[in-house]
C-alpha cells in the first residue's frame, strides 16, 4: 500500500475519494458512491469526515 495522499490529478471536488481509492486498490467511483449514499442515508457525517481528509491530508 502507499501513503494516504489527495489525489490531484482524479479529483472531483478535493481529491479524498481518489486518495482514498488509490491507497485501498478500490475504483474511486466506488468510494464516492459509498461517500454519496452515506450522506443521503446519514450515516454519521462523511460531509465532515470528507473535510476533515482534506485539510489533514496533503
Amino acid at each position: 500500500m502507499s501513503r494516504l495522499t489527495l489525489d490531484k490529478t482524479n479529483k472531483k471536488i478535493l481529491g479524498v475519494c481518489a486518495g482514498l481509492a488509490n491507497w485501498t486498490g478500490i475504483d474511486a467511483m466506488i468510494i464516492r458512491l459509498i461517500f454519496a449514499a452515506a450522506t443521503v442515508v446519514g450515516i454519521g457525517s462523511p460531509i465532515l469526515i470528507y473535510i476533515l481528509l482534506a485539510m489533514i491530508l496533503d
